[in-house]
């Protein structure tokens, strides 16, 4: 059996991407899991931009958090945009 299962990390700002420091950005997907360490807060929006409504905010601290996204992981409909505060690093888990 096969897994369409993927991941990437982010440490700022931006469009997500389909690889660490890759070009090209996600989208459409369902996010399925989130790991965080150092990052104070997280939000992710359903845009390209930090606009428009917050699909998904968290709060982690130093000692990281794993969290597994129930059903079928929190859907976007076109693109992921990241607004990470702190000095950490995310590392995103999604299909599509």
């Amino acid at each position: 059996m096969s897994s369409d299962q993927k991941f990437t990390t982010l440490t700022a700002d931006g469009q997500v991407k389909t690889a660490s420091g890759g070009s090209t950005n996600i989208g459409p997907a369902r996010v399925t899991y989130i790991q965080a360490t150092g990052v104070t807060n997280i939000k992710l929006y359903d845009a390209a931009t930090a606009s428009g409504a917050i699909v998904f905010e968290s709060t982690f601290g130093s000692e990281g958090l794993d969290m597994y996204m129930p059903g079928n992981g929190i859907r976007f409909e076109t693109t992921i945009y990241a607004d990470v505060t702190g000095t950490g690093s995310v590392t995103i888990g999604y299909t599509g």
